[in-house]
């Protein structure tokens, strides 16, 4: 280990760890790891076993990373390496503990490294590189890619193996400068892959890349990194310039250089604590199809024309860790790496670079929709409605394949509840009025497997627009009251969401709040006298009180 590698590796531990192994050792140790050692089918098993804890009603705090010790295939074969899966977001916890910074601070963290990279520096030392499988090796029967344990991702659809939580990285032919970005890669032979990059206008970084080697009828090199440090899988998964290094970020993520490595058989840098990397050159102009396979749009992407990548290299660590990625249906692992960052930067974006009064929250919807198509943005009480309307229009034009729906809440209705959001739009939206269709949006992911020309934005303004009664519960302090003695009766155990008590919306006077407390004290026939004095005749039923002069 050279002296610099050594400073860098010997870094504090309140900083990322660029290792993934220490990273595992950390959630372990923080009971965040769950191991199985029993024989466990990647083909058929593995994922659908980590699946469970995502549908299974397991609240999201108590998420944990599986790490699979004895791993089998359809023909029994065990394979050496172990899988470990949901070690980068499968809960927000262990997205903080990957970035060391609690989930309130991670939107700050973000703008500063994309404001602030630090350059990854080089270094002889090479974890990745301990073991070298080249030449004749990648052609063995049971050798090459088939030495990798690669789970099925989605039994019963997927066509294939597909590597999943991968850092792709590729060079732009001309600049010179890396990018780094999440795609699948589908195995096809033990030296042949296909890989998937975003194929649209404003797309992927490989894929630009790609669009430039085809021009100039030379194979692309690529370097596709499996279990690479937390930070550095953030980064793969983040929608960044296409001329900003990504490993710059996850440095600046790290507060410290990522040590990179010069590949085997490629012109390319990769992360010398990596795992295992899978070295290669991507055809200039042939395809090849690809897929199905298990998005996480809800569907499966059905078979299509993608990048043929020849195995040039696998190079990996002695006891390396081969790491998935739960996806397809949301929410998964690859929405909440999303999440934890989308959200705080939309934020940030609305209410520090557009100075947006009042908002308070931005939150993209994840189940099923896979957090793009529909955002909520929360505004506080008396916010103007031109702000109202600067915001969705901000959140739905910072990313073309975002924002599908925008819907914006007052800050007494919880957007993670969409049950408060739909009562919300039902009785605070005049749809002639607070619903808006702007047309020429790009499309939400996904958009590339139908035919339906340009797309659109909603727009819908379900914030109060003025003073309201207050929410039909009872008031706080009662609900408490009940808690407890729910508590005290040994009743099943209850989780509540927002709203679970009432409170007040502005429209409303001492008078009744006089009226109640009397009620809750028996005091009520009072209340009946006051009223009483003050009959009348010669109105409507149901005339406002507040109309009539006592």
């Amino acid at each position: 280990m050279d002296d610099v590698t050594a400073k860098v590796r010997g870094s504090e531990t309140t900083q990322p760890r660029l290792d993934l192994q220490e990273h595992l050792a950390d959630l372990e140790a923080r009971g965040l790891l769950t191991r199985i050692d029993h024989p466990v089918d990647k083909d058929t098993e593995l994922h659908p076993l980590v699946r469970l804890q995502f549908i299974g009603g397991i609240p999201e705090s108590e998420r944990r990373a599986f790490l699979f010790t004895h791993v089998v295939d359809a023909t029994g074969r065990r394979y050496d390496m172990p899988v470990v899966v949901g070690a980068i977001a499968a809960s927000p916890e262990i997205y903080s503990l990957g970035m060391r910074a609690a989930v309130e601070d991670i939107g700050r963290r973000w703008m500063e490294a994309i404001a602030h990279p630090i350059p990854p520096i080089k270094t002889n030392a090479a974890r990745c590189q301990e073991v070298v499988i080249t030449g004749d090796d990648l052609r063995k029967p049971n050798g090459g890619l088939k030495v990798l344990p690669v789970p099925i991702s989605t039994p019963g659809f997927d066509s294939a193996p597909y590597l999943s939580a991968t850092f792709c990285i590729t060079k732009d032919p001309e600049s010179g400068i890396q990018n780094g970005g999440t795609y699948r890669a589908a195995l096809k032979a033990t030296d042949r892959m296909v890989v998937r990059m975003v194929a649209r206008a404003g797309g992927a970084g490989g894929y630009l890349h790609w669009e430039k080697y085809n021009k100039r009828k030379q194979p692309m090199p690529i370097a596709i990194v499996v279990g690479a440090a937390p930070v550095v899988l953030f980064t793969g998964a983040q929608k960044l310039d296409v001329d900003l290094d990504e490993l710059g970020v996850s440095g600046g993520l790290a507060g410290r250089p990522v040590p990179v490595v010069k590949c085997k058989t490629v012109d390319l840098d990769v992360p010398a604590d990596a795992e295992i990397v899978i070295e290669g050159l991507i055809d200039p102009e042939k395809l090849e199809p690809e897929a199905p396979f298990g998005e996480s749009n809800g569907y499966v992407a059905l078979e299509a024309y993608n990048m043929p990548m020849q195995v040039t290299a696998i190079t990996h660590r002695k006891n390396a860790v081969f790491a998935s990625i739960i996806s397809q249906v949301t929410p998964s692992e690859s929405s909440l790496v999303k999440k934890v960052a989308y959200e705080p930067l939309y934020l940030a974006h609305l209410r520090d670079a557009l100075g947006i009064r009042g908002v308070k929250r931005v939150v993209m919807h994840e189940p099923l929709t896979n957090l793009r198509p529909v955002i909520f943005v929360q505004y506080a009480a008396g916010t103007p409605r031109s702000e109202v309307w600067r915001g969705m229009n901000g959140a739905a034009s910072l990313n073309a394949i975002a924002g599908k729906i925008i819907i914006a809440v007052s800050e007494d209705i919880d957007p993670d509840n969409l049950d408060a959001v739909m009562w919300s739009i039902a009785y605070r939206c005049n749809p002639v009025e607070d619903v808006h269709i702007p047309p020429y949006h790009g499309g939400v992911q996904g958009s590339q497997y139908s035919n339906r020309g340009l797309g659109s934005k909603l727009l819908i303004d379900a914030t109060m627009k003025g003073p309201m009664a207050p929410l039909a519960l009872p008031k706080k302090e009662f609900m408490e009251r009940a808690q407890a003695l729910w508590a005290t009766l040994g009743l099943p155990p209850i989780t509540l969401k927002q709203p679970w008590h009432g409170y007040e919306l502005g429209d409303w006077i001492e008078r009744w709040d006089a009226w109640a407390a009397r009620a809750v004290k028996g005091q009520w026939e009072e209340t009946g006298r006051e009223t009483l004095a003050r009959q009348r005749t010669g109105l409507k039923p149901e005339t406002p009180a507040r109309k009539v002069a006592d």
